[in-house]
């Protein structure tokens, strides 16, 4: 980032730039470089971001840099906030949810899946945090089952669970394809906010979560070791690379899918070596090896199992 932000600099330094040249300008950037809009590098920008499901990365946060920032700086202004994210209408993927702590990519499950946020609290033009569900929600909610217990932060679990909820997705199914989802009151308010409030412990923390007791199996080969990252449902193993490979999937942790890929196999698809397409980036600043994070992905890999088996009991508990 520093690197991209120099180049910048000296372009709006001699007030010309090559478009076509050693970084990307989008046309908002273009845009900003002819007003003279400049930033310099804060590694305070640097925090941690939800691009994909359970693969956690950093992004620099720029008024600049960022072609489009959208609401997150209303969302995220301090930093402590909790948003559960759900497929856009008219995605070309199947109905997910996930909740995040961290600021989420708009497209959180990939290319042609816009991601929608529905955030526990937003900032005010004072910088004053406003609870997001509205008064008038929680009046909703507290005269139909008659309970006056109920407050906002347990109608925001509720809506978690019910965006989790088989049936749900079904009966719903191309309603959830073109418009905003509905949130219908179920029977047992409280149990439902019970079960949105443990897939919300699960899926927030999931890098502190017990790790799943996989089974590693280790062979020691003469030739030079080759990375995988296959999954191999139909055996209950993960090939990490020709030397290692994780036993004892189980079923069910297959079955917990955002997207098009289960939790497990987006961690596989991510970790993957890849030749960057930028040219810049090939020349300077490819230094990725799968080597130096093994280690990691495995430890990642036991704790998101386990994370992807309790999700699925939690679900196959709720009505059908």
């Amino acid at each position: 980032m520093s690197y991209f932000i120099a180049f910048y600099d000296n372009a709006l330094a001699d007030k010309k730039a090559e478009y076509n040249t050693v970084i990307k300008w989008s046309r908002n950037l273009k845009q900003r470089f002819v007003k003279g809009l400049r930033e310099y590098f804060d590694s305070d920008r640097i925090t941690k971001f939800t691009y994909r499901p359970y693969c956690p990365y950093y992004i620099y946060y720029s008024d600049v840099f960022i072609d489009e920032n959208g609401l997150m700086e209303k969302v995220f202004e301090r930093g402590d906030n909790t948003v559960i994210c759900f497929t856009n209408p008219g995605s070309q993927k199947p109905f997910m949810s996930l909740a995040s702590n961290q600021m989420p990519d708009l497209h959180l499950v990939g290319a042609g899946a816009g991601t929608q946020c529905l955030p526990l609290y937003r900032y005010g033009e004072s910088g004053d945090r406003v609870e997001n569900i509205t008064d008038w929600s929680l009046t909703q909610f507290q005269k139909h089952y008659k309970d006056k217990k109920i407050s906002k932060k347990n109608i925001f679990p509720y809506v978690y669970a019910i965006l989790h909820h088989p049936a749900y997705r079904s009966k719903y199914e191309i309603n959830l394809k073109r418009e905003f989802p509905r949130v219908p009151f179920y029977e047992d308010f409280w149990k439902w906010a019970e079960w949105g409030k443990k897939l919300m412990d699960l899926h927030l923390n999931y890098e502190s979560i017990q790790p799943y007791p996989l089974e590693r199996v280790n062979i020691e080969r003469s030739t030079a070791n080759i990375t995988r990252l296959m999954a191999r449902k139909e055996k209950g193993e993960i090939e990490i690379d020709t030397q290692t490979t994780l036993r004892g999937v189980p079923a069910e942790a297959w079955e917990y899918r955002l997207g098009t890929y289960s939790a497990l196999e987006w961690i596989l698809e991510r970790y993957k070596e890849k030749k960057p397409k930028d040219p810049t980036i090939v020349e300077k600043f490819n230094t990725y090896k799968f080597a130096d994070y093994k280690e990691q992905v495995i430890d990642l890999l036991n704790r998101v199992c386990t994370v992807s088996v309790e999700t699925m009991r939690i679900v196959k508990e709720m009505p059908k």
